[in-house]
């Protein structure tokens, strides 16, 4: 594959889904610029590996299942450990509003995003795949590497814990 065309899908791939997966590292590290340095290198993960590339699923899957383990690896390295270590040694947090948390207060939808990120990972995940993103069930065991019956009791799962959260938070247009 050229060069030319690897560099058309790259845009075409960042133009149709970089929103989307900057969204679903957000969900997981609740940072933004964090958030946008892990689709930066899902998306060179994806460039490089173009060529291998054999189109079992779709792009938009590849990208979700990549940017899932980018989100993995940075939880296992040594910044976000240092970091974490950082915190704990000094809990004095500076009240400060990030572009994402901007942007979700002028969304319809912040007051359950809110009830959906306080919910354990591996629920809130699934939620945000199939609510937010639209994927099924299938492809969301593909992206997160874990059987069709294991996605379907998260999402049960994690909609009654939704649910609970919404009751909690006075949330009744969810």
């Amino acid at each position: 594959m050229e060069k030319h065309e690897r560099d058309r899908l790259l845009v075409e791939a960042m133009d149709a889904y970089g929103h989307y997966l900057i969204r679903l590292a957000y969900s997981f590290v609740k940072e933004q610029s964090k958030a946008e340095d892990i689709v930066q290198e899902a998306f060179i993960r994806y460039y490089r590996s173009l060529e291998r590339f054999e189109e079992r699923s779709s792009v938009k899957t590849y990208l979700y299942r990549i940017t899932v383990n980018e989100c993995r690896n940075y939880f296992k390295s040594w910044a976000y450990r240092k970091m974490e270590f950082s915190n704990f040694l000094t809990p004095l947090y500076a009240s400060k509003s990030s572009a994402e948390d901007t942007v979700l207060s002028t969304e319809k939808s912040q007051d359950v995003a809110r009830a959906i990120e306080k919910l354990p990972v591996k629920y809130s995940e699934v939620l945000w795949l199939h609510y937010y993103a639209e994927f099924s069930v299938a492809e969301i065991a593909e992206v997160l590497n874990c059987s069709g019956n294991t996605v379907k009791t998260r999402l049960a799962r994690g909609r009654k814990m939704a649910s609970i959260a919404f009751e909690e938070e006075g949330i009744d247009h969810a």
